[in-house]
């Protein structure tokens, strides 16, 4: 019996964690999941993940974009991904598979391909058509869409949450709540908070000296004061763009900890 007692006491479990690899355009990308990613997303199945560029018109020019999805045949939520000032790096699509292998069609456009600071209303129009091509998919459910975005990304998540009436929740990384009120952006976040009407993450760091945190903390105060539900996390101490590091996935204890409430909260607002 002592022994047995002993046995057990010394059985155990070891987590295997993995890196995200490089994507090349164009191909079968589950090579760029760890294998225990793709079989621990959630559902206890292995999930394989397909990216590919392809090519949207909107506003009279094509933008192409990069498109992950599960390669499974039933509908499934989607999300619109939008990338930093500094384009659609690397680890935004490793993201974008990442998000992929949660059982998520994930779409990012390339917003800056003809300018690198294109006016808000031709952004906006981009961000529409993405979404009437997911709609056009069998294997999206777009009543399930959810945008998220990084940077001058996370300013279009505050910005277009509100004006755009097809998303159901968003996740706005690093955002510019007060920024705009200018010709080519003449709204700024925190002028259309009253419109809007469905849930949204913030995901910030308190060292961001591009937006500092004292914005985001009177952004929230505002949105409190107007009813408006929203969830906050705040990490001390990380800088602006903390998610990656050298135009990779961070794999930084915050940088996987917000990618992971940016997952549940998706779960919990899409699914």
């Amino acid at each position: 019996m002592k022994y047995l007692l002993l046995c057990l006491f010394v059985i155990s479990f070891v987590g295997i964690s993995g890196c995200i690899g490089d994507m090349n355009e164009n191909t079968d990308v589950t090579n760029g999941i760890d294998d225990d990613e793709m079989e621990n997303n959630g559902t206890g199945t292995e999930i394989q993940v397909e990216g590919m560029e392809i090519e949207i018109v909107s506003g009279d020019l094509t933008y192409p974009v990069y498109i992950a999805a599960p390669s499974t045949g039933d509908r499934k939520p989607a999300i619109v991904l939008i990338h930093s000032f500094n384009g659609l790096e690397p680890g935004y699509m490793d993201l974008t598979d990442q998000l992929a292998s949660e059982g998520y069609v994930v779409i990012s456009p390339r917003w800056q391909t003809f300018e690198t600071s294109p006016d808000d209303a031709t952004v906006a129009q981009l961000i529409r058509d993405s979404v009437d091509y997911m709609a056009n998919r069998s294997d999206v459910n777009i009543a399930s869409l959810g945008l998220t975005g990084f940077c001058a990304g996370g300013r279009y998540t505050m910005l277009f949450l509100p004006e755009i009436d097809d998303f159901v929740s968003g996740v706005a990384w690093y955002g510019f709540p007060y920024s705009g009120g200018e010709e080519h952006r003449p709204d700024r976040p925190v002028d259309v908070l009253e419109e809007l009407d469905v849930p949204m993450l913030i995901i910030h760091g308190t060292s961001d000296q591009a937006s500092n945190i004292s914005n985001i903390y009177s952004y929230a105060a505002e949105l409190d004061a107007a009813g408006k539900y929203f969830e906050l996390k705040v990490y001390q101490g990380q800088p602006h763009g903390f998610v990656l590091e050298e135009s990779q996935l961070s794999r930084s204890f915050e940088a996987e900890d917000a990618y992971w409430q940016m997952v549940t909260f998706f779960d919990r607002t899409l699914k």
